[in-house]
């Protein structure tokens, strides 16, 4: 805005110079509003062009705006008050106003109004009264206007800085969400799983020595499954931790990985250690699908997440996978016979409740741009699980997984 004041300043200087200059005496005269000329064009334009440079030195010394206004009145004294140059002088006020305030605006409205009073008293005594009065309450006029602008310019600053902070404050409160959020997930499904195995585990262990004639082999199978489940759950939770220690781009999230033959590899380690049988078929058959590490390993996590709750939760007997690949995306369909979900069951519910397997599986579907949905099974009971994926980058692409 101060800008923009300097720049009407030069229009008005470059419209009245000539009139200044013919106006002026000879000699003595002549040098002297030339010079003024100079002077004031020259500041003008520099504090027009380069304001950020010139302006806080402008800011600092109000005395340099009042050896300005006193050349403008050497001009204005060669031109005359009835010439162009007559309406720069209600700049000065304005500008005052903008940059120090109502005392500053004050100060040279006072300053500029005496120098038009003088002018017109000296150069046009026989003038009306009113017409003498008009620029000294433009120039009041426009300090007030000046000051306004400053005190409205103050308050959006404020306003938008207020904005900022607050816009910052959420974007902390939603990353610090989303962190705890994926932190939960990974805790449900790697370490807090294996742990609810070592407690079965432990239970039947305390069953078997609990027999007056206890087997030994089995004493030792199931002594050999705590440790290695125990094994399992360190193994988490020092690759959980080694993860939220590396450091943002260490990981290569760029590397794809064929995620149909990881789906495959996937259930048949589920089929190996399930008390069920277990069916995979895939449509296209041995068909690769490249996929983004950490949207693969996203993916494989839901999948890994259904076949437990099917042996876990469901009762059931026989858990089939199916995967279909299309050019807008992979469809996996896993299905069971087993007694099939509650009625009315939502994943709120759920989650109130303290079941957060399904609230994870939802969250990661959401993170890969895909959907989950949950319904009974094709075959009559049971429960089916579709998760419908694009092959394309999803929204969650790239953090940390």
């Amino acid at each position: 805005m101060c800008r923009q004041v300097f720049g009407f300043r030069l229009a008005m200087i470059a419209v009245a110079s000539p009139a200044a200059l013919l106006n002026a005496s000879p000699g003595l005269g002549v040098r002297l509003v030339g010079a003024a000329v100079v002077v004031t064009f020259m500041g003008s334009y520099a504090l027009f062009r380069d304001w950020e440079r010139f302006g806080p030195l402008l800011l600092r010394h109000p005395s340099l705006l009042a050896v300005d206004t006193l050349f403008g009145a050497l001009l204005l004294i060669s031109a005359g008050p009835d010439t162009t140059l007559a309406y720069v002088s209600v700049c000065t006020p304005l500008l005052a106003g903008i940059v120090y305030g109502w005392r500053g605006a004050a100060f040279f409205a006072s300053l500029q109004g005496l120098i038009l009073l003088l002018v017109h008293a000296t150069l046009g005594p026989d003038e009306d009264v009113a017409e003498s009065l008009l620029l000294p309450g433009l120039c009041v006029i426009t300090g007030a206007v000046g000051s306004t602008l400053r005190n409205l310019m103050l308050g959006f600053g404020e306003a938008t800085e207020a904005l900022s902070a607050t816009r910052a404050r959420l974007a902390v409160t939603e990353a610090v969400g989303a962190e705890r959020a994926e932190l939960a997930r990974e805790l449900h499904d790697t370490v807090a799983k294996t742990l609810h195995g070592v407690a079965l585990a432990a239970e039947a262990l305390v069953a078997t020595a609990s027999n007056p004639s206890p087997d030994p082999a089995t004493l030792r199978a199931q002594a050999d499954l705590i440790a290695r489940s125990a094994r399992r759950a360190a193994a988490e939770s020092r690759e959980l931790l080694t993860d939220l220690r590396r450091v943002a781009g260490e990981q290569d999230d760029a590397a794809e990985v064929d995620v149909a033959g990881e789906l495959a590899a996937r259930v048949a380690e589920f089929a190996e250690r399930a008390a069920l049988k277990v069916t995979y078929e895939a449509h296209p058959a041995e068909t690769a699908v490249p996929m983004p590490r950490p949207r693969a390993r996203h993916l494989l996590t839901i999948v890994t997440e259904a076949l437990d709750n099917a042996a876990r939760h469901a009762e059931a007997r026989h858990v089939r996978v199916r995967s279909e690949t299309s050019l807008d995306g992979l469809r996996v369909l896993i299905s069971d016979d087993g007694r099939g979900l509650p009625l009315g069951t939502t994943v709120e519910a759920l989650r109130h409740s303290g079941h957060f397997g399904l609230l994870g599986m939802t969250e990661r579907a959401a993170f890969l741009g895909g959907t989950l949905t949950l319904g009974p099974g094709d075959d009559g009971p049971g429960t089916a699980v579709r998760l419908e994926v694009p092959l394309g980058a999803g929204e969650g692409q790239g953090s940390r997984c």
